[in-house]
């Protein structure tokens, strides 16, 4: 299989990357806006590209976490339509990243099926929801595609843009301040994302248009914060009153992941207690 992964040098990207090339089967064709294979998902002859490449699978790790709502739409919106346009015309498969920003506001204590319906209140979601529902437009146009919708993703190499990431950073040093720990979150690790996107890859005939990748467990941001504390051996950093954009008046997120188990064979294998420490080890 040949399978063509932009945004390979990212977080996700990364993991799906090593996951991939572990398999002799596979061929990774790596690429992104650097490295050796530069592909801009906002260039006009993408179709063209991918022609050449011959994917039989393109995953699509790439896309913009934060910035102004323009750089936004951009990243996740315009590039996504650019995408399944080229996908659609070479005829290859195409698994999507998208996000639990998609969903917005869940009442607490549920948890959120692909049925429900998506009402994202910041503008991250927004975008993402939008580059989803091209995909899922492309799909029913005759589109092999899937969006694996991922929910809070930790672990090796968890960036500061991203609250783990900024939280374990706040350890090391006491003049960064987090936002409010007052709510949940489903943190799934990311080489579990990655084996649901391996699976995806090789998945025969179509998948569900949209499927749920998490843990399947809320866990309490404090309690987070706590185990990474009681890791690091430092005091629980400070939090200020403003959280995330991203997570704007969102206080409850836990992925139902039924649908998951039952077409990739999803299981998560790392608990929050390895994610986290593998994530303070690095």
């Amino acid at each position: 299989m040949r399978c063509l992964l932009i945004g390979a040098s990212g977080f996700l990207g990364g993991q799906v990357r090593a996951r991939l090339a572990a398999d002799p089967a596979v061929t990774v064709i790596a690429a992104g806006r650097s490295g050796p294979l530069r592909l801009d998902l906002d260039d006009a002859g993408l179709t063209a590209r991918l022609r050449d490449l011959a994917p039989d699978v393109v995953v699509n790790c790439a896309g913009a976490i934060d910035g102004s709502p323009a750089s936004l739409a951009r990243g996740n919106v315009v590039a996504v339509a650019r995408l399944v346009t080229a996908a659609a015309a070479i005829g290859c498969r195409l698994v999507h990243l998208g996000s639990a920003a998609e969903y917005g506001v869940v009442p607490d204590g549920r948890s959120v099926g692909e049925t429900f319906t998506p009402q994202p209140v910041s503008a991250y979601g927004m975008s993402k929801l939008a580059g989803t529902e091209l995909v899922l437009a492309a799909r029913r146009d005759g589109l092999t595609a899937t969006v694996l919708r991922v929910f809070n993703p930790i672990g090796p190499g968890t960036p500061s843009t991203l609250l783990p990431g900024r939280l374990v950073a706040a350890l090391r040093d006491p003049a960064i301040r987090l936002g409010p720990l007052d709510g949940h979150r489903d943190f799934v690790d990311v080489r579990d994302v990655a084996a649901a996107v391996e699976v995806a890859c090789w998945v025969t005939g179509a998948l569900p248009g949209v499927v749920n990748i998490g843990s399947g467990r809320a866990a309490a941001l404090r309690d987070l914060a706590a185990l990474a504390a009681g890791m690091t051996g430092v005091p629980q950093p400070i939090e200020e009153t403003i959280g995330s954009a991203r997570s704007a008046a969102v206080t409850w997120q836990q992925a139902d992941i039924t649908l998951a188990r039952s077409v990739l064979g999803f299981r998560p294998e790392y608990s929050l207690s390895d994610s986290v420490r593998s994530l303070v080890a690095a």
